[in-house]
């Protein structure tokens, strides 16, 4: 299956030409779990408590991404928002209706707007029924066929691979290498933010974890742990190429012991820290080249994408997942950049009035990006 859709990976919007008529641009800017989300009728039982702890790295996406928004001329921005949280009513927004489905709401909000700019976990689907929601004409994102594949770390790393790209391979129990010293990884196949990932010492603890939630329908990936420097990469990309913008330094805590009464360690994401390796430097233009060779691996990434990986101390860089959205690394961008991020993803994104700025950028620590 993975292999599969690994080949049918096409760009499904063709990106409009950008025109020189500059007219007032309306863009929806949906957060999911800002937004009124974690709606039973999208995300399964099993992930609703999970979501629920993503909801701070939710806002400061959404609020980073609103802020850029409100800079640029000839855009008017509005966004979602629910009854758990107190907005001022000046600024333009929408709440879903009681008991309206969410793909229903954000379907019809989007109807009122040129573009929708959609952020959403990929488990259970979410981010792809979003897009389905929106129609690939008002779609400010990736393909559709590239959010199919990135939302599912077993298709992501079976794709890469076939490219000769190193990553970490989803196993079956029977055929997983016992290596001594070796740790394994359970944890969703559509998982995000480290949700319900655990680590194991012992491959038998990690197999019955994984029968266990496969038994309950729970579509478990087992996978081999990597160590090393988790990193990750912020890209802006285009129809023909990708910019590198960022190389960040991810916060994972791993306990250095099980509970009492437990086998498994649970994986702690606790944030991101941006920019933290030189782009120029050796290790900089090893992971540009590399983030180049994944997009040409997954064609249809486009605006911002975040890559997941692993600097392993002997096999270098090992990818572990693609983010097709905004990720909270975008949060401090803009600044740090000297220009409106935004800004230029709605030129990658081909809308109307804005064109890709190909002039050097200074970065903000001085120099030529």
């Amino acid at each position: 299956m993975a292999r599969i859709l690994c080949e049918r990976l096409v760009t499904d919007k063709p990106a409009p030409p950008v025109t020189s008529d500059f007219a007032l641009t309306k863009i929806f800017v949906f957060e999911y779990l800002t937004g009124g989300g974690i709606d039973p009728e999208l995300a399964g039982a099993a992930s609703l408590a999970d979501l629920s702890a993503l909801v701070v790295e939710g806002r400061v996406m959404r609020d980073a991404l609103i802020a850029d928004l409100r800079e640029i001329d000839g855009v008017e921005v509005s966004f979602a928002s629910s009854r758990f949280e107190a907005v001022d009513a000046s600024e333009a927004h929408y709440m879903a209706e009681p008991n309206e489905p969410m793909t229903r709401f954000v379907a019809r909000v989007a109807r009122e707007h040129d573009h929708a700019w959609i952020i959403a976990p990929e488990c259970d689907g979410l981010l792809l029924r979003l897009h389905d929601a929106v129609g690939a004409a008002r779609w400010l994102g990736c393909s559709k066929e590239s959010i199919r594949v990135t939302s599912s770390k077993s298709a992501t790393a079976a794709c890469l691979v076939a490219h000769g790209i190193a990553a970490t391979p989803a196993l079956e129990p029977d055929s997983a290498p016992a290596l001594a010293g070796g740790k394994w990884v359970v944890k969703p196949d559509d998982g995000a933010g480290g949700l319900d990932t655990y680590v194991y010492d012992d491959l038998g603890h990690a197999c019955a974890e994984y029968e266990a939630r496969a038994a309950a329908g729970r579509n478990p990936v087992l996978q081999q742990w990597v160590d090393g420097d988790p990193l990750s990469l912020s890209l802006v990309c285009g129809e023909r190429r990708a910019e590198l913008i960022s190389i960040n330094r991810q916060r994972i805590g791993l306990p250095e012991a099980p509970a009492q009464g437990h086998n498994e360690r649970v994986v702690e994401f606790t944030g991101v820290d941006i920019d933290r390796i030189e782009r120029r430097g050796v290790q900089g233009r090893m992971l540009d080249a590399l983030a180049q060779r994944v997009v040409t691996a997954l064609p249809g990434l486009r605006g911002f994408v975040g890559i997941d990986l692993v600097w392993h101390p002997e096999r270098g860089p090992v990818v572990i997942e693609v983010n097709p959205r905004l990720t909270v690394a975008f949060a401090g961008q803009s600044a740090r950049l000297r220009r409106n991020l935004a800004r230029d993803l709605l030129a990658v994104h081909g809308v109307a009035g804005f064109e890709v700025d190909t002039r050097p950028r200074f970065r903000a620590f001085g120099g030529l990006s």
